[in-house]
């Protein structure tokens, strides 16, 4: 019997004051919360948006603030009841979640920190990459440590491409048009495409593997394809393929079901469609690695139920290079069907992701767009939900957490190379960095996540400003906070400033390997101290060989002696890698799917930094007795 639920309840923005769900189900439900020696709280008017988005799957977006405030540091247990109409009797979880507690246990429970102490965070979640989930070893890690309320971290922070909208398997891509049939997500027309709407996409030829083939052409030398797809053949560093490139709307909340829980999965077919032999090959190839994502489904879903899980987009949760640079930007939005592959991609992060970061920042017309798109789901409302979002700035969001945490977005605000289109655009504009330096300002510590690392491999940095040189950087992903020369400039002196914090600990992801660095400036006796903490990916390697080859050759070329630092914008800055604490001698990256794991003293400062994998956790040198030591492999860029 298939479950009312197809996904959650994700437990998303927490405080003591307020709770925040986000949930999937089949059809329209009434909602109450169950807590301990209180009345029920029933979910009503604002309390709950039900946006419909099929015949038969309905998105629930429940936020409910609180008369009295839940004690803090304290393990909840919660029931999250449902029920289809007033005569019907209330589902408690129990009944229909019972998977989601941990053993001995008869409901999930929650655990709101009163700081920011303990922090989980990663990015990077490919289905059919052949690395191990990353998610369910943190699911295994809270297993150990959930009765111990003082030992949960205060947030799960996925910083980015929590779906591959641009990199998509052949076999997942088949579970969506069945998932999309089973729901009856709506169709939408394609204005600009070979194909008229989505039934004569999913019925063309060109449906599996060649779906590149239907981008129209542009003006020029160069078609639309070329340009809004061109960094996926990149032979240097990665090898995403647009062939799958997910374009409706509903393919977009499909992914996002299918990777959150394992219920949309039962009942589909092995259906495969006709491919040539080496296709069929890969086919297969992919369907082996999808088995043991799904296979792990149950305990992602778990983790989420238990965890306050926050999120921030990175590139491929639109596709791949978005907004690397200004041309790109004029080519991709120039034409009708990119753009709207675009838009539906904000739409799907909108309704899975981006509400249940910062509810209010949704308030109003962009809830009151999405309300009208799903009453009325054409072509004319659809694209005016799109062109609204496509001028939102409000993605990024903070929490007042001690320390404070700040969420950028380094995707929407860019700083464009006026010069030369071609060049990489500043991941921040002058406008948003103004803006976080008002955050910043009189705060003693603060935890910033930025998708994109501010301080990463120098040597990867020189090739992509390399190949920026020769006109190519979509080729390496040349997007880097130094890539752009007013934005580094403003970053850099937004650490100077007196009066910005004493303490930043920068939490980043995107790379495929994980790092750490303790950053100070120089001649400013230790003030203010940065560390550069990046844990990737969750479900995702870079090459090994590869990154071998990169990490030796860094430690020679930027050694502290080495003449090249001066060459850099970071010459004022004093860097020391900590390096895993397993790792080979010199060995500075680590290279192993899982999640990142941040402990904070009372200053703010990170004491224990580990990368939680399959295989059990990998410290980073973090606590001071260990600075001596770590030391010895200073680099001075």
């Amino acid at each position: 019997m298939r479950s009312t639920i197809l996904a959650g309840p994700m437990l998303r923005r927490t405080s003591c004051e307020r709770l925040v769900f986000w949930l999937a189900s089949r059809t329209p439900l009434q909602f109450r919360l169950l807590l301990p020696e209180r009345s029920p709280l029933v979910f009503s008017g604002d309390r709950q948006r039900e946006v419909q988005v099929g015949e038969r799957c309905f998105i629930q977006l429940l936020d409910l603030e609180l008369d009295t405030p839940l004690p803090a540091d304290t393990l909840v247990a919660y029931d999250l009841q449902w029920r289809a109409s007033e005569q019907d009797e209330w589902h408690g979880m129990a009944d229909w979640a019972p998977d989601l507690c941990y053993p001995g246990e008869p409901l999930p429970q929650l655990v709101i920190r009163s700081r920011l102490e303990e922090i989980l965070h990663g990015s990077c979640r490919k289905p059919h990459h052949a690395a191990d989930d990353g998610l369910v070893a943190a699911d295994s890690w809270l297993q150990q440590c959930h009765q111990q309320p003082l030992k949960r971290p205060a947030v799960l922070m996925l910083s980015g491409d929590q779906i591959y909208a641009d990199d998509v398997a052949g076999p997942v891509l088949t579970a969506i048009h069945q998932l999309i049939e089973e729901l009856g997500l709506y169709p939408e027309t394609l204005e600009g495409a070979l194909v008229a709407n989505s039934e004569e996409l999913f019925a063309s030829p060109l449906n599996y593997y060649r779906r590149s083939e239907l981008l129209p052409s542009n003006q020029g030398n160069r078609t639309l394809q070329q340009r809004f797809f061109e960094g996926a053949r990149k032979p240097i560093f990665t090898t995403s393929s647009a062939d799958n490139h997910l374009i409706t709307l509903a393919e977009v909340l499909a992914m996002y079901l299918l990777v959150w829980s394992p219920e949309p999965w039962r009942g589909l077919s092995d259906y495969q469609p006709e491919l040539s032999p080496e296709r069929q090959h890969q086919y297969q190839t992919e369907r082996t690695r999808l088995a043991a994502f799904v296979e792990g489904l149950p305990a992602v879903r778990r983790l989420l139920a238990h965890l306050p899980t926050l999120m921030i987009f990175d590139d491929h949760d639109v596709t791949d290079d978005w907004n690397l640079t200004a041309a790109w930007e004029e080519s991709a939005y120039g034409h009708p069907f990119s753009r709207r592959i675009i838009g539906n991609a904000l739409v799907g992060y909108s309704i899975c992701q981006g509400w249940g970061n910062d509810p209010d920042a949704f308030k109003g017309e962009p809830l009151a767009l999405l309300d009208a798109w799903s009453r009325k789901p054409e072509a004319q409302q659809q694209d005016r939900l799109i062109d609204h979002l496509l001028k939102f700035e409000r993605w990024h969001y903070h929490l007042p957490t001690s320390p404070k945490l700040l969420v950028l977005d380094t995707r929407t605000r860019r700083w464009r190379a006026e010069s030369n289109f071609d060049r990489p655009s500043g991941l921040m504009d002058w406008e948003a960095l103004t803006e976080l330096q008002g955050e910043l300002l009189h705060h003693d510590a603060v935890v910033i996540v930025s998708p994109t690392p501010v301080f990463g491999v120098k040597l990867i940095e020189v090739i992509q400003k390399i190949f920026t040189w020769f006109g190519k950087p979509l080729l390496v992903d040349a997007e880097n906070w130094m890539a752009h020369k007013g934005t580094a400039n403003v970053i850099l002196n937004i650490f100077r400033h007196a009066r910005t914090p004493a303490n930043y600990v920068i939490l980043s992801g995107d790379v495929h390997y994980s790092f750490m660095y303790d950053i100070k400036l120089r001649h400013r006796g230790g003030e203010p101290h940065i560390w550069q903490i990046t844990s990737s990916g969750i479900k995702n390697e870079f090459p090994a060989r590869l990154l071998d080859v990169l990490d030796r050759l860094n430690r020679w070329l930027y050694s502290p002696r080495s003449p090249l630092n001066w060459f850099t914008r970071r010459r004022r800055l004093e860097i020391t890698p900590h390096p895993p604490v397993s790792a080979s001698k010199g060995e500075r990256l680590l290279n192993r799917s899982g999640i990142g794991y941040v402990r904070f003293n009372d200053a703010g400062e990170p004491v224990l930094v580990q990368q939680i994998t399959n295989e059990g956790a990998v410290d980073f040198v973090a606590d001071k007795a260990a600075e001596p030591a770590a030391a010895l492999n200073r680099e001075g860029r």
